[in-house]
């Protein structure tokens, strides 16, 4: 780690619960911890960096089962809400005759109490090394307020900000309002993580090469563009370098963009922000070892490899 006083990794989201069914009646339920900062917040704390999460939960047994969870996982839960009321969001999810899965239905029953920028402790971010944040709650209004005061109490503190683009279309009014909302956050940024398609969607281009032109005069430090089985494009001071990723045979993508985020956090966290060539590539070979060996299992948390089953120092 860089600086001793910065002793977690920090990320802020919203906690969101799978309900998954428990066979092809989808009659009954198994309740599964999940949603993409979750997954991150879990890796992070998995790969055996301190890894604090900001969020709201409420009272009841849904909420106290994800503070059970995220408590067995070892991630920090003192900079989070408690709020009575809040429930947290799901989804649930129905196998097929051929045990495929369907989004059935989402459950959103309060989607306007979330974290405000009152609830925010600015020790969190002075003891952070990195913030990481996606796009997963910014559509609602007091949620992207929040994100904004997080992203200054990051920079006044000495925190990078690493920003996953994360996008999920319909939960936003229009497309021209996801690509505003979203870009507004990329000139604080010192990582930005996107998958190909989230590129040339928020840059309304047609490449790779095209989207980075058009963000170029931005100066992110570094960029990081996902494209599954065939690796990783990472950029450094618009230096543009492809690492490619071990093929495996893949069972289940999900949750394998959040095992490289989670990798790419834990680098940082101990190495500081890749500033040659030769260390941003191995900081993203080693966070494509761990998306790779994330898809090769079902599940998304579930997924997520261990510092105990990996050969790394």
């Amino acid at each position: 780690m860089v600086q001793s006083n910065k002793t977690h990794v920090l990320t802020y989201g919203d906690a969101f619960v799978d309900y998954i069914a428990d066979n092809t009646t989808n009659s009954s339920f198994s309740m599964f911890l999940g949603g993409a900062t979750v997954n991150v917040a879990v890796g992070v704390a998995r790969l055996g960096v301190p890894s604090a999460f900001i969020t709201i939960t409420g009272d009841d047994t849904t909420s106290e089962f994800v503070r059970g969870e995220l408590k067995k996982e070892d991630v920090i839960m003192d900079y989070a809400k408690l709020e009575p009321e809040k429930r947290v969001s799901g989804v649930y999810v129905h196998l097929t005759e051929d045990h495929d899965r369907i989004f059935h239905r989402y459950i959103d029953d309060a989607p306007d109490i979330q974290v405000a920028v009152h609830d925010l402790k600015e020790e969190a971010f002075q003891k952070a090394s990195i913030l990481n944040l996606c796009s997963g709650t910014m559509f609602q209004p007091t949620a992207l307020e929040t994100s904004r005061k997080a992203v200054e109490y990051a920079k006044k503190h000495n925190a990078l900000f690493s920003f996953d683009t994360n996008i999920r279309p319909l939960r936003w009014k229009s497309e021209a309002e996801c690509r505003e909302t979203i870009s507004s956050f990329f000139k604080d940024a010192d990582l930005l993580k996107f998958t190909e398609e989230e590129l040339t969607f928020l840059t309304e281009t047609q490449s790779v090469e095209e989207g980075l032109a058009k963000i170029a005069h931005l100066d992110v430090p570094v960029i990081l563009i996902t494209a599954g089985a065939d690796g990783t494009y990472a950029v450094l001071n618009k230096q543009l370098q492809h690492v490619p990723v071990e093929p495996v045979v893949a069972v289940d993508t999900t949750g394998a963009g959040d095992a490289f985020m989670a990798g790419v956090l834990r680098y940082v966290h101990l190495n500081g922000l890749p500033t040659t060539m030769e260390s941003l590539v191995r900081c993203t070979a080693f966070a494509n070892h761990l998306g790779a060996l994330a898809a090769t299992k079902a599940g998304a948390l579930t997924a997520l490899p261990r510092l105990s089953e990996l050969k790394v120092t």
